[in-house]
């Protein structure tokens, strides 16, 4: 399954002129990096990839409709998935883009 490129666009206008900005693809899908690391991607598998501190991840998950990624049958603290229905709007969306962008922005930029 293709990333949805109405969702991809969708979180580049809330992204802006963040600096240090840039778009990658990966996972399936279309990530979304600052400094390097990824903040919230445009999943292939639907809906959104929301990387968060892995020390909040539990509390998300538990006040959120998010749930932890698995990769290989291991979950991935601090990767989030959110289905599509839970950033139809333009709130729910911008809610995973601060959480995301604002975990990549704390961590050290790979060059």
């Amino acid at each position: 399954m293709a990333y949805n490129e109405e969702l991809a666009d969708r979180i580049r206008q809330l992204i802006g002129n963040e600096p240090d900005l840039k778009e990658q693809k990966m996972f399936g899908g279309l990530a979304f990096l600052i400094g390097g690391n990824m903040a919230i991607a445009a999943s292939g598998q639907g809906g959104i990839l929301v990387r968060a501190d892995p020390a909040e991840s539990d509390s998300l998950v538990a006040s959120t409709d998010a749930h932890v990624m698995e990769m290989r049958g291991k979950q991935m603290r601090g990767w989030l998935r959110v289905d599509p229905e839970h950033v139809a709007t333009k709130r729910q969306l911008t809610k995973w883009v601060e959480v995301g962008t604002g975990y990549a922005r704390s961590l050290p930029a790979k060059r």
